[in-house]
């Protein structure tokens, strides 16, 4: 089997590069499985990060926010960014202290920014809530006119993208191999907790399966 390279200079991992993935399915897996990125730009000279909620449709990872956003309005006008995503996994021990690490996976991507409107925007926003909860679209109230004209929808194209993996302990040195000291990793994970009705509920409204159903 061909093992994918990476698809640019600034993509390919350097430093531990056998930790590398550069195959879609595990890049896709990987940007899934999070509801959180941060997006890094330049605004009038000044290196922004900003943490936003994405989603991906096919070969796009995707965005929004306020048309009164910063981020957004600089962005709509088709900017180079990097977008990075990390999932801490674990937190591993080692017998030297040099040693300690975390395990994680992570995804790079480089690109320029796309305006997504219309037809393609309404898409894009129904896909990114039933992403959250399948059928919470069709569930909710639909937007407003105004609504959509507060919202803009950002793109950029995975062309340009690379993931690194830390699934195993570090390697260590026979002598601190034979030390009477403890190693090991201590597995990290997100979990959810039962569902918490809003106060103001009225009552005889039942939960929907989505929300009953919901985890990460």
């Amino acid at each position: 089997m061909t093992v994918p390279h990476a698809p640019s200079e600034r993509t390919r991992l350097k430093r531990y590069h056998w930790l590398a993935a550069y195959d879609r399915a595990t890049i896709d897996a990987i940007i899934d499985a999070a509801l959180v990125c941060h997006v890094g730009y330049v605004h009038e000279g000044t290196p922004i990060v900003t943490p936003t909620c994405h989603w991906r449709l096919d070969d796009y990872i995707y965005w929004h926010g306020s048309s009164a956003s910063r981020m957004l309005r600089n962005q709509a006008t088709g900017v180079p960014v990097c977008v990075s995503i990390t999932h801490l996994d674990g937190v591993a021990f080692s017998r030297a202290a040099f040693d300690h690490n975390i395990l994680y996976r992570s995804v790079m991507a480089f690109g320029k920014t796309e305006l997504v409107e219309g037809a393609e925007k309404e898409a894009a926003l129904a896909a990114f809530v039933n992403r959250l909860a399948p059928g919470l679209w069709d569930y909710a109230r639909p937007p407003t006119e105004q609504e959509w004209k507060a919202s803009k929808v950002i793109r950029m194209k995975l062309d340009e993208v690379s993931a690194k993996v830390a699934a195993g302990l570090p390697e260590e040195d026979e002598a601190d191999m034979a030390l009477d000291l403890w190693a090991g990793h201590v597995p990290v994970r997100m979990v959810t907790g039962d569902p918490v009705p809003d106060p103001k509920l009225r009552e005889g409204i039942e939960m929907p399966d989505f929300v009953r159903d919901f985890r990460i």
